[in-house]
């Protein structure tokens, strides 16, 4: 049995990590997801660190069956589906248009 957190910028999926007794594993998520959060950050004007900083957040330690590595691969994989790329470009518009800011 594994235990997973997601790391999150607002509803954005960053980081996923996975442990299982002395074991840890973390994965990135690919870097069309960091590039969303830059762009949604811009957008909701979070342009200085202290903003910026406030919109991350760790889930819950969520149980899952199998290995740290299987279990962070696992989720990985559903989140990296779950939000396609028009998923993850319709969130980032809700930060307001492209090239403006909400300050």
């Amino acid at each position: 049995m594994a235990e997973v957190q997601v790391t999150r910028w607002h509803e954005i999926p960053s980081l996923v990590t996975a442990r299982d007794g002395d074991d840890t594993v973390k994965i990135p998520m690919p870097p069309r997801f960091q590039e969303a959060i830059d762009e949604a950050a811009m957008r909701a004007g979070a342009v200085d660190s202290d903003a910026y900083l406030e919109g991350w957040t760790r889930g819950e330690w969520q149980v899952m069956e199998g290995s740290a590595a299987e279990a962070a691969d696992h989720v990985s994989r559903e989140l990296d589906t779950t939000w396609n790329n028009e998923a993850l470009n319709g969130l980032v518009d809700t930060y307001g248009p492209p090239g403006e800011t909400n300050e």
